[in-house]
């Protein structure tokens, strides 16, 4: 009965993405990695399958620029704008609903992320989203999940990336569970092989300080907890050509093709002297910091051989993309089970979903929310308004925005989440303008909004009863707000009145003027 009724939940209309299906015949993502940016371009059929047609790669390694207080050098930026400048000539005149492009640790970690990712946006004509640790290793295991046959039993799926190394256990296309470490490729070999120096005591500090991260999900990712394991990503796939060349496994990679890598390394003393078939110049300076991470899986985790996909982020980013244009949006189930979880009040939240459909109508045209990307959030905004009830009843707006701000939500990018719950917060009381100022830039001005129209949406269903509301006219003129109810309903409706007077009071604190009558 539930999931029935939060069906009913999603606004029709101008407030869906789309009315009707309206497949582009080319989309892209891109991955912004601390090692590599990979973009992918592919045709979309009208099956809804993908036909590759571009790749790129460029090792920026964005992780390396980070000093020491988390600021991205200006060499490495400068380096990463230039990579950009080649993928925007490929993507620039597609519709923002057929290209993503997610940034991911270095990204989740830079002091100056913000001011990159606006520069970025500017070159590549399309938003960035930078993503949590957990929801890149959902997009990891979908797009391994697609390339490889359907099996029974559990996998394991294991990405080592430049910042951070993504542990995924899934059956079929479905992940049941996804965990982020702080360490890969770039950030190891930054700390354990200056220079590319490479000793046997560096080696073993490395693999140790991999094991200790590790150690908390050992109990989890374990052998006996999947049926197989498969490895994706630059590392893994380097590392399997190389044992492969070497001769020490000839089908994926085993704990002792790694342990011969591994002497192989110590040997050659360091990285300029490493002549291996099977080893790209590209990937040479961080393959010892790859290394030990792989190690330190395959003997804490006790897996004895491991697969090798050719398919990784990149592609689970396509796949979901998809499934947006198609409207099998995992943001729309994300948003059901926080409903259920936190067991928010489904026919309040019904009613004020409605009202925002209606405001949002009255209001389209003079305020320019109707970006596809960003109006998609004042609908999922309506449905989890109340999400914080069950934490307090007199703070909920606070604990709501707490909980949206730090949950792991499936599909939504954190800039996602932060616009979610500033709308949260600033829903009632006080109008915290300055929360909507540390957003990125594209929700500045339309989050103020957007939150607008949540505010008033709330105020007109304060009495929680189904009392029709009735329609209400609105007149903008920049942050003139004008509202034109019919004659004597206000009259008739005290309350209404009251809060209305009060939330002059409100928006007028945070710059806007409201009028009614």
């Amino acid at each position: 009965m539930l999931a029935h009724t939060v069906a009913k939940l999603s606004i029709n209309n101008e407030m869906n993405t789309t009315t009707k299906l309206n497949i582009p015949e080319t989309v892209a993502a891109i991955d912004l990695g601390s090692n590599s940016f990979h973009m992918i371009v592919a045709r979309l059929e009208i099956s809804g399958t993908l036909s590759i047609i571009d790749r790129l790669r460029e090792n920026v390694r964005l992780g390396g620029g980070l000093d020491d207080s988390g600021i991205i050098n200006q060499s490495t930026q400068d380096r990463a704008f230039e990579c950009l400048e080649t993928f925007a000539q490929r993507i620039r005149d597609l519709p923002d609903s057929a290209v993503r492009i997610a940034g991911t640790n270095t990204l989740r970690v830079a002091q100056n992320a913000k001011i990159f990712v606006e520069k970025a946006e500017a070159i590549l004509n399309h938003p960035i989203e930078i993503i949590g640790g957990r929801e890149e290793a959902r997009l990891i295991y979908l797009g391994v999940a697609h390339g490889l046959a359907t099996k029974k039993g559990k996998r394991l799926v294991i990405d080592i990336g430049g910042g951070s190394t993504e542990l995924i256990i899934g059956r079929g296309m479905k992940p049941k569970r996804r965990e982020s470490l702080y360490t890969g490729c770039v950030s190891a070999s930054k700390r354990f092989f200056p220079n590319g120096e490479i000793t046997k005591k560096a080696m073993k500090a490395a693999e140790l300080d991999a094991a200790l991260i590790l150690f908390p999900q050992v109990a989890d990712f374990k052998a006996g907890k999947w049926d197989e394991a498969i490895g994706c990503s630059g590392t893994i796939k380097a590392i399997a050509s190389i044992v492969r060349e070497q001769g020490w496994c000839l089908d994926g990679i085993d704990y002792e093709s790694l342990q011969n890598l591994r002497t192989a390394l110590i040997n050659a003393k360091n990285t300029d002297n490493l002549n291996l078939a099977g080893l790209s110049e590209n990937r040479t300076p961080v393959i010892a910091g790859g290394l030990s991470v792989l190690l330190a899986i395959f003997k804490t985790l006790k897996i004895e051989k491991m697969q090798v996909s050719d398919q990784s982020m990149r592609e689970g980013l396509l796949y979901d993309l998809v499934g947006r244009i198609t409207h099998q949006d995992v943001r729309d189930a994300t948003v059901e089970a926080a409903m259920m979880r936190w067991s928010v009040d489904i026919e309040q939240a019904q009613r004020i979903t409605s009202s925002v459909e209606r405001l949002y109508r009255a209001s389209s045209g003079q305020w320019p929310i109707g970006v596809s990307h960003i109006k998609a959030l004042l609908k999922w905004a309506s449905m989890l308004h109340e999400i914080g009830l069950q934490v307090s009843h007199n703070n909920y707006h606070k604990h709501g925005a707490y909980i949206l701000t730090n949950a792991d939500m499936q599909g939504f990018s954190q800039q996602e989440q932060a616009l979610l719950a500033a709308l949260v917060l600033s829903h009632r009381s006080k109008f915290r303008i300055d929360h909507f100022k540390q957003l990125m830039k594209p929700f500045i001005k339309a989050g103020n909004q957007m939150c607008i129209l949540l505010r008033l949406a709330v105020l007109l269903h304060r009495g929680r009863t189904d009392q029709l509301v009735p329609e209400i006219d609105i007149s903008i003129n920049n942050k003139n707000i004008s509202l034109h109810f019919p004659e004597g309903w206000l009259d008739e409706h005290s309350m209404t009145l009251a809060d209305l007077i009060k939330e002059t009071n409100h928006l007028d604190s945070a710059g806007y003027k409201l009028s009614f009558e």
